[in-house]
């Protein structure tokens, strides 16, 4: 693999090489955005999560197969009067023209019924009404908000009510809505911020602009991939994408930052601009592959998750870690070499100059580590300790619309059903039971009251059987709210004991829960199987890719040792922070393992950039020496990286869902440890403890 790559940067460092380099980035790129469609055609606010043997899963179809009325997509339409109580009779003119409104399957007729009837629909002090309706399951949220957009008019129009769409049919119009504005907010702050801080710590031009134009062609060539992958069935989440689109810039500018670095050195050494990248890419080209291709490798390993969302991003950020890898060693090397000595302009590097000047920052730290390892090593083990303790304190929130802005639609009406009736009306769960013979009317109620004599459940009713009388379904409400852990609990048991209870009512057959709160219960067992799995596959492939690239046993420990502990440390100080500074006191349970996957990917690049420098200088010089010389001369890009790479997830905090508010400030933090403790400090130290001195003659040559 080393004698390939550097056959590949030779010839793309050469003069004929780099000019066919960026002609062949160009002309792909020209073609691709000419014939192959943006992966924004196949974007969607949500995919199936949970997986199609989840035992909520099988319970709604077994629903859909015996109750065909139950499909559909259903919403909450939620009305207030301005203080005063609402009536049945102000609803009289949209109920004139909801027929009209294209895609509506059914509805409640609630001017058709009688008074008693009707109670339920209207909070205890009569200042909220509710309308279930249910739109055709075949449409899409487009449609759907089309159909929303007509309803909201005439209500608007012909009463002097004020509605509020909430359900699964309103949070997804409300979702499209909200990453139709967030993407552009979130690739033009991106773009925006890494130019601002490539500028103020470089200040060059140039500098800035260059490894933003290399990430421009490789998001434009990523897109369009991405897109030809949508047009061979990939669907692909905005989640997903959003978060692909922050890879792409901070792996590029990372690796961007990692090879100038280098071609400044070399320029101080050779008079050729040619000569000096090609010297350069010889030493930083393989670690920056590798690193991309320890990214690549956790990318891959969620193939084995059978969550959703996490197996989405598999495919999507696989394929742009691929072009991201392919970029770092053939665009980035030929766009500086273009540039030459012009790109670090106004402090253009010369030959002869000092390569780091010995009174610089990381120069003082790397001796001061040298010097005291069990010092540096101590104090550095205990703040990231005393970070990890906070991991205790970690609180999951399974409300989805908690995650949601404030002033959203949906999350508005939600939280007035939340305010004005019962937390459990929210979402029912419905119990369906399948008997192997007809169920006598005494056994359905002998049923009905096994199931209200479970713990938290407030009210159970017969909701249909079917013709033959084997089948019955009831509406299961709790006493807390659906999303509540200690309701998930109670449906868990209930649900792990359904024999027994089926055996209670002298009965024979299957029970099965579906609704919100049985999926959330699935939601939970997979998310945690995937953390174990994904944990597990991702640190034990990523720690043999390091026994491969450094021949070292020994290495590989102390570089995912360091980086686990900065994990742990990460999510446990970002949770406090997160508190102390935005009242965020749960995060989703997606977030642990969202955060793995990137701290462990990302940091430990700068890992394997340290101990490539290392391992370089560890020829000619002690243990000592050479880590004291691959601190020094890679501390100053690896920061300035971290500090890029850290803004950049940052960014993610614009997005205007919690979860991804919370992983973006808890990797940025996690990032920033990395950077500034782990890789600066504790590493280092560590080597220097544990690796043995060879005998050997130390040059002086610095």
């Amino acid at each position: 693999m080393s004698s390939f790559l550097k056959s590949i940067t030779d010839r793309v460092t050469s003069k004929k090489g780099m000019w066919m380099t960026l002609g062949i980035w160009l002309l792909v790129t020209m073609l691709l955005a000419v014939f192959a469609p943006s992966a924004k055609e196949y974007e969607v606010s949500s995919i199936d999560s949970i997986p199609a043997d989840a035992k909520s899963v099988i319970a709604e179809n077994k629903v859909d197969e015996y109750f065909k009325n139950n499909e559909g997509i259903p919403a909450i339409l939620v009305f207030q009067n301005k203080g005063d109580k609402v009536e049945v009779t102000d609803l009289k003119p949209l109920f004139e023209k909801l027929d009209q409104v294209e895609g509506i399957k059914e509805y409640v007729p609630l001017l058709n019924m009688p008074p008693q009837a009707t109670a339920n629909f209207f909070s205890k002090d009569q200042s909220t009404m509710i309308l279930p309706i249910t739109f055709e399951s075949s449409m899409e949220s487009k449609e759907i908000r089309t159909a929303q957009e007509q309803i909201e008019k005439i209500v608007k129009d012909d009463t002097d009510l004020k509605l509020y769409i909430t359900g699964p049919a309103g949070i997804a119009v409300d979702s499209l809505n909200l990453f139709s504005r967030a993407d552009f907010v979130l690739l033009f702050s991106t773009v925006g911020l890494i130019l601002i801080l490539l500028i103020v710590i470089y200040r060059s031009p140039l500098l800035a602009l260059i490894p933003l134009f290399a990430a421009a062609f490789v998001y434009e060539v990523v897109n369009q991939v991405l897109g030809l992958m949508g047009m061979a069935g990939l669907v692909i989440s905005n989640q997903t994408f959003s978060i692909m689109t922050i890879l792409l810039f901070a792996a590029v500018i990372d690796y961007s930052l990692f090879v100038f670095s280098r071609y400044r050195e070399e320029l101080k050494r050779f008079d050729s601009k040619f000569d000096a990248m090609h010297h350069a890419m010889r030493e930083t080209g393989l670690p920056v592959f590798f690193s991309g291709g320890t990214v690549l490798a956790a990318m891959l390993v969620l193939f084995f998750a059978e969550f959703g969302d996490y197996r989405n991003f598999a495919p999507v950020f696989a394929a742009a870690m691929l072009i991201i890898m392919l970029a770092s060693i053939t665009l980035v090397p030929a766009l500086f070499t273009l540039f030459g000595r012009k790109a670090f302009w106004p402090k253009i590097p010369r030959v002869g100059e000092e390569t780091v000047k010995s009174n610089s920052l990381w120069s003082r730290i790397a001796k001061f580590v040298v010097n005291k390892p069990v010092v540096s090593a101590a104090v550095i083990g205990i703040v990231l300790l005393a970070s990890a303790l906070n991991m205790l304190n970690l609180k999951y929130e399974f409300d989805t619309m908690k995650s949601f802005p404030k002033d959203m639609p949906s999350r508005q009406g939600y939280e007035i059903l939340e305010e004005k009736f019962e937390k459990g009306d929210l979402a029912t769960t419905t119990v369906l039971f399948e008997a192997k013979e007809a169920i006598t009317p005494e056994q359905q109620t002998a049923l009905l009251e096994t199931l209200a004599d479970q713990k938290l459940v407030s009210n159970v009713r017969p909701n249909g059987t079917t013709s033959d009388n084997k089948v019955i379904q009831y509406s299961l409400t709790f006493e807390e709210s659906p999303y509540a852990v200690e309701t998930m609990d109670a449906l868990e048991k209930m649900r792990d004991s359904s024999d027994k209870l089926v055996k209670a009512s002298n009965l024979d057959g299957e029970l099965y829960f579906a609704g919100e709160t049985a999926k959330k219960v699935d939601d939970r067992a997979t998310n945690d199987r995937d953390l174990i799995v994904i944990v597990l596959l991702e640190s034990l492939l990523i720690f043999v890719m390091l026994i491969i690239m450094t021949k070292s046993f020994k290495m590989p420990i102390y570089m995912m040792g360091t980086i686990l502990i900065s994990f742990l440390a990460a999510v446990g100080l970002g949770m406090f922070l997160s508190s102390l500074f935005f009242d965020i006191d749960t995060i989703s349970n997606r977030v642990p393992l969202y955060s793995f996957v990137f701290l462990v990917a990302l940091g430990i690049d700068y890992n394997i950039i340290l101990i490539s420098r290392f391992i370089e200088e560890r020829k000619k010089y002690s243990v000592k020496k050479a880590v004291e010389i691959a601190v020094a001369n890679t501390g100053g890009v690896i920061s300035s990286a971290g500090i890029i790479l850290a803004a950049t997830f940052a960014v993610l905090m614009t997005q205007p869902i919690q979860l991804l508010f919370v992983f973006g400030f808890i990797v940025a933090v996690g990032i920033l440890l990395d950077t500034f403790l782990i890789r600066g400090i504790l590493l280092p130290a560590l080597i220097v403890l544990f690796e043995k001195e060879k005998p050997a003659v130390e040059k002086e040559v610095l």
